[in-house]
């Protein structure tokens, strides 16, 4: 090229290069990364968005009947236009491949369908109508598909437990809370994202009803919520992190799949519960299916040495939420018959699943080197175990709590035996 050709041909580059295919006038919304949330994301209404490049010669051809539909749309339906070319971010965060791609944003803004129709005026109208009308049918019979979760994650749980967590609500629900939240940041486009959404629901059922809330695991969409997004730091997809209140969130570390998450959460919260209480059978009104319970027949000198031992691995073993008893021997004579401990070899200690109806007894010494490699042999399952009396909980009898003091002794009463003739062959006997 001479000088003058290239310059000419430059700046005829550079025309097209900015040339946009809608104005301010149009009834088409231009929609960029700065309004797409605000205007789409965070609307009630359908949308209609086309993702389009200037120097697309198909962009170019649809750019008027696209204008004409917007037109007949206008307060039904809306309808935008994202230069792709430009904005990047937000053509990849819709995989979106070629130009023009049409999107239908509907119920569930997070998940758009692709519209597959003709490219004229009257077929995306038509299609526009289409999907509005399936739209106030799904209102209707009461389906809503505003969160990036679905209401069925699978049959092994509900996505009801897992926490929506956006822009407006993370401060007051996340960091001012006394719990400690698993977070999760997605993308509804994220085939990782998809893959661990069963998982995570799972988990976060599992994990409300074994924590009693105090571990909570909830999500965030981080293609709209993105000053979240941004604040955290969030490069790829899912990231989840960590939130305790005062501290630095940190990363999760850990696996993916539910079983992996469930055990990470019960270390955060056995991190920071307090030890399970340690009662007396005669004062429980509900207890965990596995129980521990020992019988003691010991002073009270030697028995607050054995409950000392019990708190102790109480608090070694609180992670596996168990509920902590224990009795005077002799006072649940039914129980100890169906343990078969009944009578001697105190103090004695059973391991107790209501829901099995299955126990297994203390052989070892009754001291925390004792009573943990009994309780490490029964959590992986390598522990002996029976089955209790007849198959049911034995009768629990209603007896006065221990006050503390060793137990006395009934008063013997004096008897006067000196006008009492004793039997002579007694006497010989005797003597």
């Amino acid at each position: 090229f001479g000088k003058v050709g290239f310059e000419e041909l430059l700046g005829c580059s550079l025309l097209l290069s900015v040339e946009a295919l809608y104005s301010p006038s149009d009834d088409v919304v231009e929609l960029t990364p700065s309004n797409f949330n605000r205007e789409v994301m965070q609307s009630d209404s359908l949308w209609l968005v086309e993702f389009y490049a200037p120097w697309c010669g198909h962009c170019r051809n649809l750019a008027p009947d696209w204008k004409k539909a917007a037109t007949a749309l206008k307060g039904i339906v809306k309808v935008g236009a994202v230069d792709a070319d430009e904005h990047k971010s937000l053509g990849g965060q819709y995989g979106v491949r070629g130009f023009p791609t049409i999107k239908i944003f509907g119920a569930n803004k997070n998940k758009p369908e692709e519209y597959q129709g003709a490219r004229s005026s009257q077929a995306i109208v038509d299609g526009a109508m289409n999907a509005l009308r399936s739209l106030v049918k799904d209102r209707l019979s009461g389906k809503s598909g505003s969160s990036g979760y679905s209401s069925d994650s699978g049959s092994s749980g509900s996505s009801k437990d897992v926490v929506e967590l956006t822009d407006d609500n993370f401060d007051k629900t996340v960091l001012q809370s006394d719990d400690v939240w698993l977070v999760e940041f997605f993308a509804p486009w994220c085939g990782h994202c998809k893959n661990l959404e069963p998982e995570w629901a799972a988990a976060a059922t599992a994990v409300k009803e074994q924590t009693k809330g105090k571990v909570r695991l909830g999500a965030v969409d981080a293609t709209v919520h993105q000053v979240l997004s941004s604040r955290y730091g969030v490069r790829g997809f899912p990231t989840i992190k960590i939130f305790r209140k005062g501290e630095e969130p940190e990363d999760y570390q850990g696996g993916r799949t539910r079983g992996d998450i469930i055990e990470r959460a019960l270390d955060l919260f056995s991190d920071n519960a307090p030890p399970p209480e340690l009662v007396e059978v005669p004062r429980v009104r509900a207890a965990s299916s596995h129980r521990l319970c020992p019988r003691f027949s010991a002073g009270a000198a030697g028995r607050n040495g054995y409950l000392e031992v019990m708190i102790k691995m109480a608090e070694k073993y609180k992670k596996k939420m168990w509920g902590w008893l224990w009795t005077e021997a002799g006072a649940q004579m039914e129980l100890e018959s169906a343990l078969g401990i009944g009578g001697f070899g105190y103090p004695a200690m059973a391991a107790i699943n209501t829901r099995k109806m299955k126990f297994a007894l203390l052989k070892g010494s009754f001291s925390e080197t004792g009573i943990h490699e009994f309780l490490r042999e029964l959590s992986v399952g390598r522990g002996s175990t029976a089955t209790l009396g007849g198959g049911v909980m034995p009768k629990i009898h209603a007896v006065e709590p221990w006050d503390g003091k060793d137990g006395q002794l009934p008063v013997e009463e004096d008897y006067d035996l000196s006008d009492v003739d004793l039997d002579e062959d007694f006497e010989k006997d005797e003597l």
